[in-house]
């Protein structure tokens, strides 16, 4: 209902029923005069109050000290005009406060309970996004009042806690010290009401970490006393929770009494729970708000402490410090400009001010000037909502804007009016928000806008993402590049779920990801059914199905194959087909060329352009297949999204400092390996220590083997590439070399102390069961018995039912005794093999006996041995190795994985790449001569696969590769082996791409084991394996002879021509010269 303006008269409508409060002989008497006279005001119009003068009429009756009717009659008007006019009166009665509390004070008890129930029903009008104004009002209460005024503002503060815990938190840095300076009242009430509001006020952090310890710290607060004994309590404390500025209200104050404190235990442990504390505060503003005032006083520890150790631990404390954003300067002096924040709010509401509510002389364009003067002043009070509101970027929370503004508008105009000048001032601030964050278009044409979203993303308590735009349009392809961690594939996941704030639903925008998963879904289905088994496509037509299986490169004989039996890129193919059928309008594809040949990404290459109603996101450390895919780059530059037009060379034209995503040594990632353990026997570089022997290999289920009559042989200078179609059988070649799987025919040959690194295709499954380890518990756990736990999980040292019969045969000795062998206790060289100590079945240990190698491998006991051989070579790499924590954190550092991440952060929470190079410094933990590395490159971005490449190229021990990306094989390895429908063919060692590194640095020189400069190259058929020479369809070899001893000047001669030829071969090229005795 529109106000009415009155004149003022002597004779006005509440004349009487003033008269009626002041005269009323009771209590119930006065409540019903206070009643009409709320009502009256309610049908004249909240101006009535000022204008009749009923608040100053209110005010001395609250006043007049001769009269206790008058004194309880004013806090009874009071309640009656909060419960009747509501929220809306709640700005106009505020200022009634003071007055109100200071009748706590009255000798009546009738007047104090009164006064009681009037602040309560008008601090219970306001909504919780006012708590910053009410406590501010307060505050001056608090200070000034008499004892009973001071418990009573302390009881009024506690009200706020249930109902606006966050906006209560908000404040704990203001209002906490002024509670803390009623603890020390000598009114022992005051100080007692004290501790209960700050115990109260104080349940609103929200930490976990802190909540048991809330008593404590308030006990601080009142009795500074006992700060060591909190500060112990907190020095014991794991923090893990995200610390934010009410956590640092609350421990501040502490912590700096107790870097003053004198004890040397005290500051010692003041500063390690700085140093934890801190590395939690993720947000570098509050770190230089909250934080600064610590770096005095730790710095002075830093510097000054009497023990060293306090000194070590201060520095530790002063870095971490500087390094989260606090200050030696101090805070900065403006946390938030609050009033220029509310005049701006002011002005924004003057201009929308609906007409009817303008006064004479308005400005046409506004700032207007309102028609009333309580309007001003609710208007003043709405406006410093407003601001915090838009402070805090609430601009699309419809109900908080109509608890702040609407509803203090409503009884001053009618509700459309209220509703529409809500919406106008709310969609005002939007808009400035939305263009301060707009995407600046590089001229690029623009066409169908699919979404245009401002949003936050935040992984646990990490912030990734801060109030940036996503903007994307129909048709254009997007790389998204930021290094690992950054929350590239955490976006695509969001986007995926739907859970970024204001994305269209599936409804509008059909939104599909692509990935490598197909885990949990049933592998035994053929590739037709499993695609038409999706309950998402039951109405699509199974020849639609083959036909779409078709086009991604499926004939009908592979559609009739298992799931489970295909290799990663023909998986990432159906995953393809499955999303097109779907119909997407955005394609998400994370990492898509892993896994996939060459054919096949030059094939999605063509299939993506081709698709130009489709817009694609894509993340993929494919640098070439980047380049020819993108038509825009969206980089994440400080926690933005920064769009640019063009593909990813344009992008580097750009920002040169990007070039590592074309060249590998232009990287600032940097990888050590160490240096592999030496080879008992072994003295030549060139000398086979794992081959394969004409080996066939079949999966279960299949009728062709995945491999046919392999033969290879890798020595400690090989440095071999294998490459080859998906699903040839490369994997399964790595298997057979490393002992993952036995072949069905033919020989695994390895030296019986060689140790062997694997990091497998799909790299997680070395530590999918120890997801809730951290990194440095996980190598902890792996090798603190010294050797690597994992080797006896292999199936091939598992006993078949077989060997187990084996192992129940009696050995029958020298002497004619029958013995069985119960296991292998050591080993120790005999000549140019091993022996080893056998301890007996139910004999004592001073019967063991020394068997030789060959005698156990001829009565069967292979894996026996075999085992004990891997047990001993694991043992002589780890046996030495100190799995302490600072250690164990200084390798993996090495690899290329945050110190921190690897101490604190479960495995669960890794990113795909940092769980890549967890599993590589798991590999090389105990030093291994050989590094078999399937697939590196995936997960890894450009960054981090540089590092690595730096890293192989100067690492000492061999390394067989397995990689789709031709650039990182061919800058690596100069021996490539083709594995193609299952069989296999070696290629001679070609030169190896330099121009793939900025540093031109010679292989193999960080360790003095051996230098590459004499052998530059290894034979590429060095064994009898290597070279064919043991293949099963060869003729048979003619009777051996003997070969003469050539004398010191023959020898000479053929030394000189073999020097003559490998001259000739390196300087004209061509194919490499065979390394033979013959002329």
């Amino acid at each position: 209902m529109s106000p009415v303006a009155m004149s003022v008269a002597v004779d006005t409508p509440f004349t009487s029923l003033i008269e009626n409060l002041r005269s009323a002989p009771t209590a119930p008497d006065a409540k019903g005069a206070a009643d009409r006279i709320a009502r009256e005001v309610a049908k004249n119009g909240l101006q009535s109050l000022e204008d009749y003068g009923l608040l100053i009429a209110l005010h001395s009756f609250a006043t007049n000290k001769k009269s206790g009717y008058e004194r309880e009659s004013a806090p009874i008007a009071f309640h009656s005009l909060a419960t009747i006019l509501g929220p809306a009166v709640g700005p106009i009665l505020l200022p009634s406060l003071a007055i109100l509390f200071d009748l706590y004070m009255d000798k009546g008890d009738v007047v104090r309970s009164a006064a009681s129930s009037a602040t309560k029903a008008i601090l219970k009008l306001f909504p919780p996004e006012a708590v910053r104004i009410i406590f501010a009002a307060l505050e001056p209460i608090l200070e000034n009042g008499k004892w009973r005024t001071k418990v009573g503002v302390l009881d009024a503060l506690r009200t706020f806690v249930a109902p606006a815990r966050d906006a209560v938190a908000a404040e704990l840095v203001n209002i906490l010290p002024k509670v803390e300076n009623a603890m020390h009242d000598t009114k022992s009430e005051v100080s007692s009401a004290a501790v209960k509001c700050a115990t109260a006020l104080c349940t609103t952090l929200a930490n976990a970490d802190l909540a048991p310890h809330i008593p404590v710290l308030v006990k601080c607060m009142s009795t500074p006393d006992s700060v060591p004994a909190c500060i112990k309590a907190l020095s014991s404390t794991t923090f893990v929770a995200e610390v934010t500025a009410p956590a640092l209200a609350v421990l501040v104050p502490l912590l700096l009494r107790a870097l003053n404190d004198r004890s040397m235990e005290v500051q010692r442990r003041t500063v390690v729970v700085i140093d934890n504390l801190v590395k939690l505060v993720r947000d570098p503003k509050v770190a230089a708000i909250y934080l600064s005032p610590l770096v005095e006083g730790t710095q002075k520890i830093a510097t000054g402490a009497a023990f060293p150790e306090v000194r070590a631990f201060g520095e530790s404390a002063l870095e971490t410090l500087l390094k989260s954003g606090a200050s030696t300067e101090g805070p900065p002096s403006t946390h938030r400009d609050v009033e220029g924040q509310t005049k701006d709010a002011l002005t924004t509401l003057l201009t929308f001010l609906p007409e009817s509510l303008r006064g004479a002389g308005s400005s046409p364009n506004g700032p207007h000037t309102p028609m009333y003067s309580l309007l001003g002043s609710s208007l003043d009070f709405v406006s410093s909502l407003v601001a915090d509101l838009v402070n805090d970027r609430r601009f699309q929370d419809t109900e908080a804007w109509n608890r702040c503004v609407r509803a203090y508008i409503v009884p001053w105009c009618d509700i459309p009016q209220a509703t529409s000048f809500t919406e106008a001032v709310s969609g005002h601030f939007y808009a400035i928000e939305q263009a301060k964050y707009a995407v600046t278009t590089n001229g690029a044409d623009e066409g169908e806008v699919l979404c245009d979203t401002l949003f936050s993303l935040a992984y646990g308590a990490l912030l990734l993402l801060s109030h940036t735009t996503l903007r994307l349009i129909r048709g254009r392809r997007y790389g998204i590049l930021g290094t690992n961690g950054s929350g590239k594939s955490t976006l695509m996941r969001q986007l995926r779920d739907g859970k970024v704030e204001n994305f269209p639903p599936q409804s509008e925008l059909r939104c599909v990801m692509v990935e490598h998963s197909l885990q949990g879904e049933d592998g035994s289905l053929s590739v037709l059914d499993f695609i038409a088994a999706d309950k998402q496509l039951a109405g699509v037509p199974k020849s639609k199905i083959r036909d779409q299986l078709l086009e991604v490169g499926f004939d009908d004989a592979r559609q009739a194959d298992t799931v489970g039996g295909l290799s990663g890129g023909w998986k990432m193919k159906l995953e393809l087909a499955r999303a097109m059928l779907y119909n997407a309008d955005l394609l998400l594809l994370d990492e898509p060329t892993n896994h996939l040949d060459k054919a096949s990404v030059a094939w999605l290459e063509k299939y993506l352009i081709a698709h130009d109603r489709v817009t694609c996101l894509i993340v993929s450390h494919d640098s070439g297949f980047l380049d020819n895919v993108t038509s825009d780059i969206i980089h994440y530059e400080s926690k933005k999204l920064v769009f640019y037009h063009g593909n990813l060379s344009t992008f580097v034209e750009r920002h040169p400092e990007a070039k590592s995503y074309y060249t590998l040594a232009a990287t600032s990632v940097k990888f050590a390996f160490p240096a592999p353990g030496s080879l008992m026997g072994v003295r030549s570089n060139t000398r086979a220590i794992l081959k394969m022997s004409n080996c066939t290999f079949t999966y279960p289920g299949r009728s062709t083997p995945s491999l046919h009559n392999v033969s290879c042989a890798l020595s400690l200078s090989s440095r071999v590439g294998i490459v080859g179609p998906n699903g040839a059988g490369k994997s399964t070649l790595i298997k057979l070399l490393t002992g993952e799987t036995v072949p069905q025919e033919g020989t695994v040959y390895k030296h019986p102390a060689l140790r062997v690194g694997y990091v497998s295709q799909h790299a997680t499954h070395h530590i999918e069961r120890h997801l809730e380890k951290t990194p440095i518990g996980y190598i902890q756990w792996r090798f603190q018995d010294g050797h690597d736990r994992e080797l006896l999980e292999k199936t091939t040292r598992v006993l078949t039912d077989e060997e187990k019969k084996v192992m129940e045969t009696e050995w029958v000795g020298k002497d004619g005794t029958k013995r069985k062998l119960e296991m292998v206790m050591g080993r120790q060289k005999l000549k140019k093999s091993f022996q080893y100590e056998i301890k007996w079945r139910g004999m004592d240990h001073r019967y063991n006996t020394w068997v030789p190698r060959d005698d156990l491998m001829s009565k069967g006991y292979t894996k026996i041995v075999q085992q004990f051989d891997d047990l001993e070579s694991s043992r002589e790499g780890a046996g030495t190795r100190d799995t302490a924590g600072h250690l164990v954190r200084k390798h993996l550092e090495d690899i290329g994985l945050d110190g921190d991440i690897a101490q604190y952060n479960e495995i669960s929470g890794l990113s795909g790449g940092q769980k890549i190079k967890l599993v590589i410094a798991a590999c090389l933990w105990n030093n291994p001569q050989i590094c078999v590395l399937d697939e590196p490159s995936n997960f890894l971005d450009r960054e981090a696969l540089g590092g690595l490449a730096v890293a192989i190229r100067d690492w000492a021990g061999a390394v067989v590769i397995i990689s789709h990306n031709n650039e990182f094989v061919s800058a690596l390895c100069p021996e490539i082996w083709n594995v193609d429908a299952g069989r296999m063919t070696q290629q001679g060692k070609a030169a190896i791409v330099e121009d793939a590194f900025l540093d031109k640095k010679g292989s193999g020189t960080s360790t003095p084991v051996r230098s590459r400069l004499h052998t530059p190259v290894a034979s590429a058929a060095g064994t009898p394996a290597g070279s064919g020479a043991e293949d099963g369809g060869s003729p048979a070899p003619g009777p051996i002879r003997k070969k003469k001893k050539l004398t010191r000047n023959q020898q000479k001669a053929q030394e000189e021509r073999r020097r003559l030829r490998k001259l000739h071969w390196l300087t004209h090229g061509g194919p490499k010269p065979e390394d033979t005795d013959s002329d």
